[in-house]
């Protein structure tokens, strides 16, 4: 099986010139090689197959070759002319991807100053021409830097933003479409504007707070990485429940009468239902009733839920007749 350039670009088979230019640039910053020093031998591997796919999928000719018959028809195309086949008597012989490189970043994207100068250009060089698209594997092929000493671009703080979600939203889960307008570095290395929408997957009981972030999709500007993109969960006012936690608090208003004698309320639920409660208990002024399982999904196991708290408010009457005082004074002393 040959290699799927379409999706070592992240791109699709219809994608245009500009898409794989934005591809390119966006996973060429992402896997340079000096940017991840902790894994250099894996980004160099992938930082040059993202070269050959770009070399491949940017030049019609080659694209149709490969769309046709994939990347063993590649090895059968003619080399150019006017380059040397670095040991190969025929097919396709990829490009150095420094100077693919160079000609979206120029000859120092990272700030490391020009050739010969105090921080000396990057420069990657493949040792050796073995057999395969990305030579023979071994040691001497790799992507060697010049500029030594120097660090990598930084990436700015995360960019944080708030997204209110309803208490219903919390308690069943939603799907938000955000659209985002951002400054980018486009494939000329000139600032400009870039609208995309994100989508968010809020999922049951997530609580003020919770953070989800995308990753690059942040303004960014010259010789600097992307920053990220955080939305935090901000919960709107309920005119009916407050959240405690897992747990959520209403409150209901009884008479006299009904906490003495019993009462039945009826609780609107965040997901629609109707759910009677029967208050048996004597209900007296500050009184709290907990219904187990009603209150809002636990996050890390959406099957259980927290408690729903029904606090009462006992309404005494403002004014009994002579008759109704004496009545209620029998029944209550005895």
């Amino acid at each position: 099986m040959g290699l799927d350039y379409y999706n070592i670009l992240k791109v699709d088979k219809s994608a245009t010139e500009d898409d794989l230019k934005k591809s390119y640039r966006r996973l060429a910053m992402k896997w340079h090689p000096d940017k991840n020093p902790n894994t250099k031998k894996e980004a160099e591997a992938k930082f040059k197959q993202i070269s050959e796919a770009y070399e491949v999928l940017s030049d019609p000719q080659k694209r149709a070759v490969y769309d046709q018959y994939g990347e063993e028809g590649l090895s059968d195309m003619p080399p150019p002319s006017s380059t040397g086949n670095n040991g190969r008597e025929s097919g396709f012989n990829p490009r150095n991807a420094e100077d693919i490189f160079a000609e979206f970043f120029g000859s120092s994207p990272f700030g490391f100053g020009s050739a010969g100068g105090p921080g000396r250009s990057m420069r990657f060089q493949s040792d050796g021409g073995g057999g395969g698209m990305f030579g023979n594997g071994s040691e001497n092929n790799i992507f060697r830097t010049y500029s030594e000493g120097t660090t990598a671009p930084k990436k700015p703080p995360p960019v944080e933003s708030k997204l209110p979600c309803s208490l219903e939203e919390l308690y069943s889960g939603s799907t938000r479409k955000m659209k985002i307008s951002r400054s980018i570095v486009d494939a000329n290395g000139r600032q400009a504007q870039e609208t995309e929408i994100l989508t968010i997957v809020v999922k049951p009981g997530w609580k003020k707070g919770t953070k989800i972030k995308f990753p690059d999709k942040g303004n960014e500007q010259v010789n600097q990485l992307p920053a990220d993109l955080v939305f935090v969960i901000d919960e709107k006012p309920h005119d009916l429940f407050k959240r405690d936690g897992n747990d959520l608090i209403t409150s209901r208003k009884v008479t006299l009468a009904e906490a003495i004698g019993g009462t039945s309320v009826s609780i609107n639920t965040l997901d629609g239902r109707n759910l009677p409660v029967g208050v048996t208990d004597i209900v007296s002024p500050g009184f709290e009733l907990v219904v187990p399982g009603e209150g809002m999904p636990i996050a890390k196991e959406p099957r259980n839920k927290g408690d729903l708290k029904i606090k009462f408010d006992v309404q005494f009457p403002t004014k009994l007749t002579t008759e109704q005082k004496s009545a209620l004074k029998r029944v209550l002393v005895g």
